[in-house]
């Protein structure tokens, strides 16, 4: 795990340690010393904690005038005993929309493992979405069959060509608008 690192590619783009609306504005971060872990094992340094010790993000990349925010996510997923959900819905989620964020990628090819509840945070924040949307991409395939048992898949969008498998190799406006393009020919559709 701990050679798994968060893309930092973009940051010539954007830093969410330099960014003032970030709650992780100003942090440092120490490249000698691994100290979180997920089930004791150990993580690289760049990954942020957000209140849950199965569950950690990277702020990749932060739009506030088009109002969307793609994030990079490792660990287990787990509702059941740690109700990550909740954490990454109070302590990101919240924050950003109250900054005008309404469309969020998440992606997700770190994740390995998801623990199901219930669907009540993952509504919650789908409400919050007035205008917006929330994609899961390039999550595993049995990572997204347990979210849809669970009706997860009924607010966040996955799958098809939603999974860019070479997202790595474009920009983060190029990434946003061809996610904006599917998801807007999807809700045409319906």
């Amino acid at each position: 795990m701990h050679e798994i690192e968060p893309y930092y590619n973009w940051l010539k783009y954007y830093n969410v340690a330099e960014d003032e609306r970030s709650p992780f504005h100003g942090k440092t971060y120490n490249f000698d010393l691994y100290s979180e872990t997920i089930y004791g094992y150990y993580i690289d340094p760049h990954w942020d904690f957000m209140g849950s010790e199965t569950l950690f993000i990277k702020i990749l990349y932060t739009d506030y005038e088009e109002g969307y925010i793609i994030i990079e996510l490792i660990g287990e997923w787990n509702d059941a005993i740690h109700n990550d959900i909740m954490h990454f819905k109070r302590n990101i989620v919240d924050h950003f929309n109250d900054l005008g964020i309404h469309k969020y990628i998440l992606i997700g090819e770190n994740i390995l493992n998801f623990h199901g509840s219930d669907d009540s945070y993952y509504e919650e924040w789908f409400e919050d979405m007035e205008e917006g949307w929330i994609v899961g991409i390039n999550f595993r395939d049995f990572v997204v069959a347990e979210m849809s048992q669970y009706n997860i898949d009924s607010y966040l969008n996955f799958g098809g060509e939603l999974d860019a498998e070479n997202w790595r190799t474009k920009t983060p406006r190029y990434l946003y608008e061809y996610i904006n393009r599917i998801i807007c020919r999807r809700i045409d559709l319906n």
